[in-house]
């Protein structure tokens, strides 16, 4: 059996490390989106709603979710919990 290689990139996904590696990432996708599908720019416009500190990049990333999610935003919002936001 092999033994797992070590990566720079296997961070734990509750760590600050990941999630501020994912926020990177997904700015990257917000400042091109047109060289990204729309489905990854959805995607990536959530990750930075949920976890900006910064108000203005918070309503971009809205407006962009916005423009490429047909849903109304309560939808959008709702489907970002999980089971709607039941515990």
């Amino acid at each position: 059996m092999n033994a797992p290689r070590p990566h720079s990139f296997a961070a734990s996904a509750g760590s600050a490390d990941w999630m501020h590696d994912r926020l990177i990432e997904a700015r990257g996708i917000l400042a091109d989106p047109t060289r990204h599908p729309s489905s990854l720019v959805i995607i990536a416009a959530r990750v930075v709603v949920g976890l900006t500190d910064d108000s203005a990049e918070c309503a971009e990333a809205v407006d962009m979710l916005h423009a490429r999610d047909p849903r109304p935003l309560h939808a959008i919002a709702a489907s970002m919990l999980q089971h709607g936001g039941a515990a």
